[in-house]
């Protein structure tokens, strides 16, 4: 149920019976303060200004038409032409009775889906994981989980980096540590260590460099051999990759893994297409296009290299031949990018560049969502305290160990089994909501203090308040699957824990729009703290409490721990029963 929808639908045919015309929109919201109704309609106003009427005389035939018998109990005319509407008690009861029964919380997939290509991670295989990884893999992460749920087709692309000149360097280093006997898994059980290697091999040997250089043509022309160690390098990078992602808890596969050297063969003839429309153009031995629509304020156009001088190929090149395959390979309506602020130019030269060469038609829809960058407790980017890069295996095992040292200390009762559990899916979560629950756009600061907090905005604190939802079904040894009867909406607490709860599909709607996985976060937050108060305000087992009143207040809490355990799990963050 989304009750926004409904009223605007209601609200729009009063406004049309009331003879306003169709391109003026009713402007449905939730009331931001108590006293002013559950919604309010405020469309009259904009209406009123361009017929040169009374907006609230327009607002007062609007009500007049506006039929909610049995949704409202109350409509009115506020200030100059607001229109407060006051949902009927019993409707959100059986609104909320008939989310509590249905897994999808009465959340109905949408109609027409989408196919939809979402583009996240994607990570060099020539070095391991690191902390620079984490937003865009765990934040396109969330919005594929929920683009899914809403029953949209999507499609995950882990466009790693595994082409390019390094490749030379690495395979060679890789064929002369084979040849000392050693296993390819072992050679390259440090990713980072051995990257190292072979950049100290090839900046100290010319002779190797040599090799590492005649390699990379190889690799280019499709030498069998060359071809052969690129595949076990690459094979054993993403054995990296997959384990970090089992970890974290996204869903992202081998399967979705569609790399660089996907498009390698489709690059020439993508340069040749561009030539031929007279886009790209000889420009000092390169081939480059020049676009007027990105121009700079002095009027010059924004120049896109898309072939070195030296015949090699860049990022843009590869970019726009992923975008072509995307667009009418794969079909997709919408294409979302989750890769940082700093690529924001990047992706606007290959969106424009992918249109005006006719490789992705108008009515695809090219997203770049942009995201900040994750900071130390200096306003730095985070690095080790030598200044190092994080990797990311070690800071993810490092969540654990602290999460995992806290549950003990809070519950020591607990089994070693269960801490290990508690304190893997407390520790993970708690580095991912971190980070989800921040604007995107924005830059953050990793604190682990905060994060692993109980109190506040975290993922501990809405873990822990769905296990206490958990404990009062325990307590009363009831199975919440088989409760039946109304579900009363008396008090203020109720009331307000009820809109709250049936707003979960209008928040998804706008998390699915903005690819802003924080007002998710931020529900959550406001549902829990909101299940606090009714708690605190409205006993449940309590033995003055009449059964029926009972039975409907424990359907409400069993909505309360459904609803967080659905908003988290988009989110990517697991739930348990007690902490």
């Amino acid at each position: 149920m989304n009750i926004r929808d409904l009223l605007t639908s209601k609200v729009q045919q009063a406004m049309l019976s009331a003879g306003i015309p169709f391109q003026h929109q009713p402007l449905v919201a939730a009331s931001k303060k108590s006293g002013f109704g559950d919604y309010q309609a405020n469309g009259a106003m904009g209406a009123a200004k361009a017929m040169g009427t009374n907006p609230r005389e327009l607002a007062q035939k609007i009500v007049g038409q506006l039929e909610l018998e049995g949704i409202a109990e109350k409509l009115e005319v506020a200030g100059p032409g607001f229109i407060n509407i006051h949902l009927d008690k019993t409707w959100l009861g059986e609104q909320l009775a008939s989310a509590q029964s249905d897994p999808r919380l009465g959340i109905a997939p949408v109609q027409q889906p989408d196919i939809l290509v979402v583009d996240y991670s994607g990570p060099n295989l020539a070095k391991e994981m690191h902390v620079g990884h984490l937003r865009s893999t765990i934040i396109g992460d969330a919005v594929a989980r929920l683009l899914e749920f809403q029953g949209h087709q999507v499609i995950r692309q882990n466009h790693v980096g595994d082409w390019g000149t390094q490749f030379g360097m690495l395979i060679a280093e890789l064929e002369e540590q084979l040849g000392e006997e050693r296993e390819a898994g072992m050679a390259l059980q440090d990713l980072e260590v051995f990257y190292q290697q072979a950049k100290q091999h090839f900046d100290r040997d010319s002779a190797f460099a040599d090799k590492a250089r005649d390699y990379v043509v190889k690799l280019q022309s499709g030498d069998p051999g060359v071809l052969e160690l690129w595949r076990e390098f690459t094979r054993i990078s993403l054995t990296h990759s997959t384990e970090i992602y089992q970890k974290l808890n996204v869903l992202l596969t081998e399967a979705d893994v569609r790399g660089e050297s996907a498009y390698n063969d489709d690059l020439a003839p993508l340069v040749a297409e561009l030539e031929q429309q007279g886009l790209a153009v000889e420009d000092q031995g390169a081939k480059v296009v020049f676009l007027d629509e990105l121009a700079d304020k002095d009027g010059n156009p924004s120049p896109v290299l898309i072939q070195k001088q030296g015949g090699g190929y860049l990022y843009a090149t590869t970019d726009l031949a992923a975008l072509r395959y995307r667009a009418q390979q794969l079909g997709a309506q919408r294409i979302l990018y989750f890769i940082d602020a700093r690529q924001s130019l990047h992706m606007q030269q290959v969106f424009t560049l992918a249109r005006k060469a006719g490789l992705v038609s108008e009515d695809v829809s090219l997203e770049h969502h942009a995201f900040g960058t994750m900071m130390g407790a200096d306003g730095k980017p985070f690095k080790t305290r030598t200044g190092g890069t994080v990797k990311l295996a070690q800071l993810l095992d490092e969540a654990v160990d602290r999460a995992s040292a806290l549950v003990a200390e809070k519950n020591p009762e607990l089994s070693e089994a269960e801490r290990a559990d508690i304190g893997r899916k407390v520790g993970l979560g708690a580095v991912k909501y971190a980070d989800l629950s921040k604007t995107r756009t924005h830059d953050y600061v990793f604190n682990w203090d905060t994060m692993l907090s109980f109190e506040g905005n975290t993922a501990p604190y809405l873990q822990y308040a769905f296990t206490r939802v958990q404990s009062i079904f325990r307590k009363s040894n009831t199975d919440p699957s088989t409760l039946t009867g109304d579900i009363l909406v008396a008090t203020e607490q109720e009331h307000a824990l009820a809109l709250k709860l049936l707003q979960l599909s209008e928040v998804l709607d706008q998390v699915a729009k903005d690819a802003m996985p924080h007002l998710l976060c931020t529900y959550l937050y406001e549902l829990a703290s909101l299940y606090m108060r009714f708690y605190e305000a409205c006993p449940v087992l309590r033995s003055d409490v009449r059964p029926q009143v009972r039975a409907s207040r424990l359907r409400l809490c069993h909505l309360v721990a459904q609803t967080l355990a659905t908003g988290l799990d988009l989110l990517g963050i697991e739930v348990m029963e007690r902490m």
